[in-house]
């Protein structure tokens, strides 16, 4: 039975989160200052009603920056390119399609694909498209000016409050190449030949306090992917050599 759980968890994708306490409260209290912040930035420029839809995009980006402040989704690029070129395609077929069924759903899949090609993949910048798309007429008002005011604002107050926040926690500096400039590689033992297994996996990832979002199965078959890479490409090179020493003795 208890494999039978264990297999069912394993299909939903219940991740075995590693994180401590303090970790959790850390991250509930930055999502809290950057929302605080938001809201009264977001109800400068818009009603009541319209400004809770931007709030609402940008809570999903506080999750990500907040709770996993070094994941690839969570990084100043892909949220800085992610909001705006969503908002801006939002706003372009808000104009041109503005009653059309279809629009909002357009607006989300051209922002996914735009994303995609400019490696800004952020999954709140949908939202952000479509609120430019179903908004309201005070968001649309704002033409394209929407981008400035709020997107453009809102999102550097958020990556302004998450750099500040962050960094009284130095396992938490963000942007993530921050927190990856001050780490020191630890010692291996001499002469040691040993394979990581998942539970030394598991032990890492307990080690580093930081929610990630890979799982210990995607890390091992990583690692494995990895090794037989590398052994494609010694391979290769050892090829090459021995084709250079023949023309050589040629």
């Amino acid at each position: 039975m208890q494999q039978f759980f264990l297999q069912l968890g394993n299909l939903l994708g219940i991740d075995k989160n590693s994180t401590s306490h303090t970790e959790k409260l850390i991250s509930m209290a930055g999502v809290l200052l950057g929302l605080l912040t938001i809201r009264e930035i977001s109800s400068w420029y818009l009603a009541d009603s319209s400004s809770l839809l931007m709030i609402a995009s940008m809570g999903a980006s506080a999750i990500l920056i907040f709770g996993m402040p070094h994941g690839a989704l969570s990084q100043p690029w892909p949220v800085l390119c992610g909001h705006l070129v969503s908002a801006a395609i939002g706003v372009t077929l808000s104009r041109f399609f503005p009653s059309a069924w279809w629009t909002p759903a357009l607006a989300v899949a051209l922002a996914m694909g735009t994303m995609h090609y400019l490696h800004c993949i952020h999954p709140p910048g949908g939202a952000t498209a479509m609120v430019a798309v179903v908004g309201g007429e005070q968001v649309q008002a704002l033409g394209y000016q929407y981008l400035l005011t709020p997107v453009l604002m809102n999102v550097v107050s958020l990556l302004l409050v998450a750099i500040i926040f962050n960094s009284f926690f130095p396992w938490r500096r963000y942007p993530v190449h921050l927190a990856l400039a001050s780490y020191t590689e630890p010692q291996l033992p001499k002469n040691f030949s040993g394979e990581p297994q998942p539970e030394d996996f598991d032990a890492a990832l307990a080690e580093l306090d930081s929610y990630r979002d890979i799982t210990t199965e995607e890390l091992t078959e990583l690692y494995q992917r990895a090794k037989y890479r590398a052994s494609l490409r010694i391979e290769e090179e050892k090829q090459q050599k021995r084709l250079l020493h023949r023309r050589k003795k040629g």
